[in-house]
Formats: structure tokens, C-alpha cells, sequence
């Protein structure tokens, strides 16, 4: 395919080849389609930004226990959040992830949306990662931004499809990736309608509003919240392989791209994995059968973060 002046504009730290060639082509088919069928979703962490040496939602949830510790100092007692504080990998995979999750849950136990919303978007923009020693902000990929402005800039809708928290990656969704918080589908939690003063407020519980945002659930949660199959996926885990697969079912043009992490140098080298569940195929290898998109950090981009 040859580059027309837009398209040269278009993935400018994505290195010429196959992979950059593939997203434009695709990008070039799409525009046959009817607006409404132009749709694309992305996962967040490891596709649109870091998720080592931890998940940034993790990092949130230890700043807010270690406030709460501050405060409450009997909490460092309790088995869980110990061995969080004390990054104890043995007890954590003891004790399990749902006991975690759960523990973790209830810490926002009894916060407005709005609370929980201004608590997670002040510590994605004002704190430090500490291993990087850059903001959070900044561990963003620059490619991706650039992928999401070529959809756009071709007319599709782009929505975040991710395992994190519904409300926490909303927080910061459309300063970081120009995405409205209603683009936003992840793992919910319910909520509760309660009176103070006379007045109607919604409160967080505890409780998970169905299964982890995880592998066939992406699927379900598409057609609950978007109401239409996308021709594009991107992700980085088995727990996005039923979305990459789920589009490219899709008749017409269609593309699934798997961010693959194996550049040590610039990021991490590693095979993402889910969280809920085992895989039963590396999701390289995946790949591979199936003939999907692969952009390999190492060689695809000139630079990984903003």
C-alpha cells in the first residue's frame, strides 16, 4: 500500500512494515463501511498503557490503604491488607485473588461515584511511579494514542474495553486517552441508593455487578453497553482473546491486534496472562494460528511512552 500525505501523518512512532502497513490498509477498507459499523474497542492495561512492574489500579489501591492504615492503624492486622502492605507474594496467592479483591472493594465502601472519581483521578495525575520515577500519567503508550487518533481520524468510535475497574480507568479516560467516561466498559461494582439529609445518593458496596471484565464477559458487556459488534480490537492477554477473536468474525474488514511485550530494554519483557482465569493457548501462539495483527513493541515502535 502506498502512503498518501494523511496516512504519512498517520502512526508516526510505528516503524514501516507489516504490522503498520496491516493498520492502514485496514484503516483505508474501513471507510467503505457505513459509520455505525465503524467501531473499535481497546483494552487498557498492557495496550494502552503499563501494567508493570504492577497494575496502576493496584498501585491506587495500596496508596488509599496505606491513607486508610494512616488513620486506622488496626487495618495493618488484618491478613490481607498485610500482606499488600508488606508486597507479600506468597500470602497474597494463599489467601486468593477474590479474598483480595474483596478486602481492596472495601475501602471504597460507602463513597459517592464522585468521591471515588476524584480520589483515583488525583492519584493517576499527581503521583510518581515509583521503579519508573515518571508520572503515571506518562506511562501512557504514545503508539496507541496515535492508533487511537487514526481511528478516529477514519471515523470510528473507540471504546476501552478492560479488565480494570469500570470507574476508576473513567476517571481519568478522557484526559488520557480523549475517551467519555461512557466509552468506558470494565469490571463494575453496585452501587446503593441511600437518603442523607432527605436527599437521594448513590454509595458503592462491596458487591461485583456480574463476573470480572475477562475473557467471554468482554463479549457479553460489548453488546450490553455498546449494542454493536466492532471490527477492531486490540489487547495484550488471554483475557482479551474472545474480543480479538469476536472481530474478526465480523463480516467486511476487520483486525485484531495483539500488543506483544518484548522489549526489555524500553518497557518489560513478558506474556501477559489474565487475572480470572488460565489460559489454555499462550496468547502468542494464538496469534499466530489465527493470523491476527502482532505489534511487537521491540520492533514496531519508535517509542513506547508519551
Amino acid at each position: 500500500m502506498t502512503d498518501t500525505l494523511t496516512e504519512t501523518a498517520l502512526l508516526q512512532s510505528w516503524n514501516p512494515g507489516p504490522t503498520r502497513s496491516a493498520l492502514l490498509t485496514f484503516l483505508e477498507a474501513a471507510r467503505d463501511l457505513p459509520p455505525e459499523r465503524r467501531v473499535a474497542v481497546l483494552d487498557n492495561d498492557g495496550t494502552l498503557w503499563c501494567e508493570r512492574p504492577r497494575y496502576i489500579q493496584l498501585d491506587f489501591f495500596l496508596h488509599e490503604l496505606r491513607r486508610a492504615q494512616s488513620e486506622r492503624p488496626e487495618l495493618a492486622e488484618r491478613a490481607e491488607y498485610r500482606a499488600l502492605l508488606h508486597q507479600d507474594r506468597a500470602a497474597i496467592t494463599a489467601l486468593g485473588l477474590s479474598r483480595i479483591a474483596l478486602a481492596l472493594a472495601e475501602l471504597f465502601a460507602g463513597l459517592t461515584p464522585e468521591e471515588y472519581d476524584t480520589r483515583a483521578r488525583e492519584f493517576v495525575t499527581t503521583q510518581i511511579q515509583p521503579e519508573r520515577n515518571i508520572p503515571y500519567t506518562g506511562m501512557v503508550y504514545q503508539p496507541m494514542l496515535e492508533l487511537l487518533d487514526a481511528l478516529r481520524a477514519h471515523g470510528f468510535g473507540a471504546f476501552i474495553v478492560t479488565g480494570g475497574g469500570t470507574e476508576f480507568v473513567r476517571a481519568i479516560s478522557r484526559q488520557l486517552y480523549g475517551v467519555d467516561p461512557e466509552g468506558v466498559v470494565g469490571t463494575a461494582v453496585t452501587y446503593e441508593l441511600q437518603r442523607r439529609d432527605g436527599r437521594p445518593v448513590l454509595v458503592r458496596t462491596t458487591e461485583l455487578d456480574g463476573d470480572p471484565n475477562e475473557g467471554p464477559a468482554k463479549i457479553s458487556n460489548i453488546q450490553r453497553h455498546l449494542g454493536r459488534r466492532p471490527i477492531f480490537a486490540a489487547g495484550n492477554s488471554a483475557g482479551d482473546r474472545d474480543m480479538l477473536e469476536y472481530v474478526t468474525a465480523a463480516e467486511g474488514p476487520s483486525l485484531a491486534l495483539l500488543v506483544d511485550h518484548d522489549d526489555a530494554e524500553r518497557e518489560y519483557a513478558y506474556a501477559s496472562k489474565p487475572a480470572s482465569f488460565t489460559e489454555d493457548e499462550p496468547i502468542r501462539q494464538v496469534a499466530r494460528r489465527l493470523d491476527w495483527t502482532v505489534a511487537s513493541i521491540a520492533r514496531d515502535w519508535t517509542q513506547v511512552f508519551r
